[in-house]
């Protein structure tokens, strides 16, 4: 019998979020970035667009500020619209996808920035 790998479902990491679509927001996602429903996400200050959250970085993507609700698909080729979660919501914390080098320390500063715009990781 064949393995099968299921994909990353949309909104799997998802545990609660506010009534309605206040959590939600679209936003621009930056090209060239393969992400995952779950990646964490900064902003870029300059540009207000969003990237996979980089500790290392110095444009604000630095900061952990959202979740993506959606797979990107593949490599981006242009900047594209996609969901994200923003605020006032409860993810699981072992279906969220972090840069592939970032160590426990810099998981656990990116937890407690979510925290800080009302994202708790569970």
């Amino acid at each position: 019998m064949a393995t099968v790998t299921e994909k990353n479902y949309a909104f799997e990491f998802l545990l609660s979020e506010a009534d309605g679509t206040r959590s939600r927001e679209v936003v621009t996602i930056l090209s060239a970035q393969n992400l995952k429903a779950g990646a964490i996400l900064g902003k870029v200050t300059a540009t207000g667009k969003y990237r996979e959250c980089n500790q290392d970085g110095s444009a604000g993507e630095e900061v952990a500020v959202a979740v993506l609700c959606n797979d990107t698909g593949g490599a981006l080729g242009a900047d594209t619209k996609m969901l994200i979660i923003a605020r006032d919501a409860e993810v699981k914390g072992d279906l969220l996808y972090y840069k592939s080098d970032a160590d426990a320390g810099e998981k656990a500063t990116m937890r407690t920035q979510l925290a800080a715009v009302g994202i708790i990781v569970r």
